[in-house]
């Protein structure tokens, strides 16, 4: 079976509860949170994990917790963090203390991922964000004082009072910070959000064409590369941590609602801090037959411009994919959808913005 070499690290706490959010998330209270460390200890060393290429510690927001639990999250990570090449913490602008940035820095962390979502004050006090864009521009600031020089921030394409002419703002405010990564995301409401019960409605698809078409455009000028369908980076600053997940290799999953997948299981841990505090942590669990785990090679290899490899594809699977469905492919390749390069099937721009209808032809 392949080895896990990456590690993703839920911490659930959040000092406020954003109303678009649908991850697994708590209000922040000291008196979860301490034996929530405790559970995530135990957890870890279930797993007898040896040596990592990749640590990725999100949440809720991993930056909520006071100074000393923070240092002691810090603390239980240590064993595992040693040589590991890409070490992420996401965090949001507010509770970026300099402080916090300099015990990361001590303990390793060499990325940072922060929550902007929005350069608009009002948007971002719209949908119970609690920074400006000001508050940004700080954070990134005392993170380059103290040496961090690998950071991304994150976009929602698609809010509420949110057009072209904002989009175009955010991607403009967004590159004078001049971070090496960008994820921008088109808004989705989730049942049980704040958006879903104030009937807040998705951008429809030709609006958020439009939207990525403009970030697309203004980012590549910039020299970012499109590398993955939500993410742009400057050269050799592509997420390693996510392209566990978009190359379909195993990584450990931990913290509450946590997904992993190790050998042939994918799974997800449980979503209430009450089952995971007495041990309880795994809730699903999927057994990946051959088929199911060709399919998702092609979803995942397809959403990066790595692409998927024809050849490796063969040798693991038995299946010539290109002979088995030559025809749909020449056709999308004619058309603009795909191309063959170095006997890899990659997806382009155009491509990328109809993969699940590319997909549906190829499984």
């Amino acid at each position: 079976m392949n080895k896990a070499h990456s590690l993703y690290i839920h911490i659930p706490f959040c000092e406020h509860l954003c109303d678009y959010c649908d991850f697994t998330k708590l209000q922040y209270f000291t008196i979860f949170a301490k034996p929530y460390l405790k559970a995530l200890k135990k957890e870890l060393e279930t797993y007898h994990i040896d040596k990592l290429k990749t640590i990725y510690v999100g949440g809720g927001t991993p930056t909520s917790l006071e100074d000393d639990l923070f240092l002691e999250l810090l603390e239980i990570i240590k064993p595992y963090s040693l040589g590991v090449e890409e070490y992420t913490f996401e965090a949001n602008p507010e509770s970026l203390s300099l402080n916090k940035l300099k015990m990361m820095k001590e303990y390793g962390v060499n990325r940072l991922s922060i929550g902007v979502e929005s350069t608009n004050d009002e948007i971002l006090r719209n949908i119970n964000r609690h920074h400006t864009y000001q508050d940004v521009i700080d954070a990134i600031s005392r993170a380059r004082s103290v040496g961090f020089d690998n950071i991304n921030v994150d976009l929602i394409l698609g809010l509420p009072r949110c057009d072209i002419n904002q989009i175009k703002k955010d991607i403009d405010n967004v590159l004078k910070l001049n971070v090496e990564h960008i994820s921008c995301y088109s808004l989705t409401v989730h049942p049980h959000t704040v958006f879903y019960l104030k009937n807040i409605e998705e951008p429809l698809d030709d609006i958020s064409r439009q939207y990525y078409d403009l970030v697309q455009k203004e980012l590549t000028n910039h020299g970012y590369i499109h590398y993955e369908v939500s993410n742009w980076c400057k050269s050799n600053h592509q997420s390693e941590h996510n392209l566990t997940y978009w190359r379909n290799e195993r990584y450990f999953g931990v913290g509450l609602g946590a997904s992993g997948y190790i050998d042939n299981v994918r799974y997800n841990n449980t979503r209430s801090i009450n089952e995971y505090l007495k041990g309880h942590y795994r809730d699903e669990e999927e057994v990946l037959g051959s088929l199911s785990e060709q399919e998702y090679q092609i979803i995942l290899n397809l959403r990066t411009n790595e692409g998927l490899d024809l050849l490796s594809y063969k040798d693991k699977y038995g299946v010539d994919l290109y002979l088995e469905h030559r025809s749909d492919i020449d056709v999308m390749i004619q058309k603009g959808y795909l191309l063959i390069n170095n006997n890899h099937l990659i997806a382009t721009y155009e491509g990328m913005m109809i993969l699940d209808q590319i997909i549906l032809k190829l499984i």
